[in-house]
């Protein structure tokens, strides 16, 4: 089945569920096209579900099986989609050339088949090599029938790096949740209760303020489980004396914000409110040294040195933050576009976003962190979160 032959919509709206209207992705369009033009391309087969949301609109769970757009420089895009995810790729966006394909047919061939109807296989063409959704098998099979396929990494990031002031009231909603759902968790610690109940009541209290599903599963966990880093919940009843280790995402039309607590039930160590403590001054630090024409680097700088005065410089092995917004699994963060970091030397602009979770363990012993989730502005940082950042004593 081609453009040619699309299905009756029925009752299906065009672009009734689209987290912006037409003229928002008539814009990011032309801007992509701006950049494809600066990279010497042609034509790009966009696979991350991110950036083609951010371009159409359209999401689904269902990313797992092959969709792309195909943007050209000039002349019409077209989706490339599978049969059963038309009806939500007609309802999240506004583009009418749809090349759809059964559960028989091979996509990768699909796809081949398009560029060779439309022209473009001669074309100067590309995709983004580093992308999580382009396995090994459909870039062999692409290369092997167009031969040179030009790496296109960060061309569609470049626009989304800086977000709107639409983007940025999306993100703050998200924070709402956040906000909601980390305040549940933190009510439910208690001498045996689970890590199972904290999340249940972390998870139901954002979905309840109005989250949709998340890029990412909550990483929460007590006692000395919380001294591996990304483990998250299995179970575990919770000890007095034990530390709590609480860290989630919620999201509002595909859009993140973070947070990172911590609590300890009970006393303690001298130790762990030394660590706590340090924690809140490296993050201080980092966020007073966001400013417009500053560099990625230097909120890095600020946290690592405190850490350092501290002492814990082997407790801190890692960047200071990361670009968020717009995700889907297996991340809530935006990684791949922005890191505060060392060596990182592009310019933070005002309507960049960062997630900052400064955090110090001792490995199999306990984790102590504290986030933000930040607005760069023309001044400086906005925060988008309440939450208190003191470690919660119980």
């Amino acid at each position: 089945m081609t453009a040619t032959s699309l299905p009756d919509l029925g009752r299906v709206v065009p672009g009734a569920e689209s987290a912006f209207r037409e003229e928002e992705y008539v814009q990011r369009m032309a801007k992509a096209r701006q950049l494809l033009v600066k990279a010497g391309l042609d034509v790009m087969v966009i696979t991350g579900p991110e950036n083609i949301f951010y371009l159409t609109g359209q999401q689904t769970p269902g990313y797992y099986t092959f969709q792309t757009l195909v943007l050209p420089v000039e002349g019409d895009p077209v989706f490339v989609i599978r049969q059963l995810e038309y009806f939500n790729f007609i309802s999240n966006t506004f583009i009418r050339d749809a090349a759809i394909y059964t559960d028989g047919d091979n996509p990768v061939n699909f796809l081949l088949d398009v560029l060779k109807a439309r022209g473009w296989m001669k074309s100067r063409i590309g995709i983004d090599k580093r992308g999580w959704f382009l396995p090994v098998a459909v870039y062999e099979a692409l290369q092997a029938e167009i031969g040179t396929i030009h790496d296109a990494a960060g061309v569609i990031e470049q626009l989304r790096a800086v977000k709107s002031a639409a983007e940025l009231e999306k993100m703050a909603h998200a924070a709402r949740y956040v906000d909601a759902g980390m305040l549940a968790g933190r009510a439910a610690i208690a001498a045996g209760a689970t890590e199972n109940d904290l999340v249940s009541a972390m998870m139901g209290a954002a979905i309840a303020a109005g989250s949709e599903y998340m890029g990412m599963e909550p990483l929460v966990s007590s006692g000395p489980r919380t001294g591996v880093p990304h483990g998250t919940w299995r179970r575990r009843k919770i000890l007095e004396g034990d530390p709590i280790f609480l860290e989630m995402a919620a999201t509002h039309d595909r859009y993140h914000a973070a947070l990172m607590r911590s609590a300890w039930l009970g006393k303690p160590p001298a130790v762990a409110l030394e660590m706590e403590k340090v924690c809140q001054e490296a993050l201080q630090a980092a966020l007073d040294a966001i400013r417009p024409g500053a560099t990625c680097e230097a909120p890095h700088l600020a946290c690592q040195a405190v850490i350092d005065r501290a002492g814990y410089t082997d407790n801190f092995k890692k960047r200071t933050g990361y670009s968020i917004g717009i995700s889907f699994a297996p991340d809530w963060g935006e990684g791949a576009i922005l890191s505060l970091y060392s060596g990182i030397t592009t310019q933070l602009q005002p309507g960049m976003t960062f997630h900052i979770p400064p955090a110090l363990r001792i490995y199999g012993e306990f984790t102590v962190g504290v986030s933000e989730t930040i607005v760069v502005t023309e001044t400086g940082y906005r925060a988008l979160g309440t939450v208190d950042r003191p470690l919660t004593l119980l």
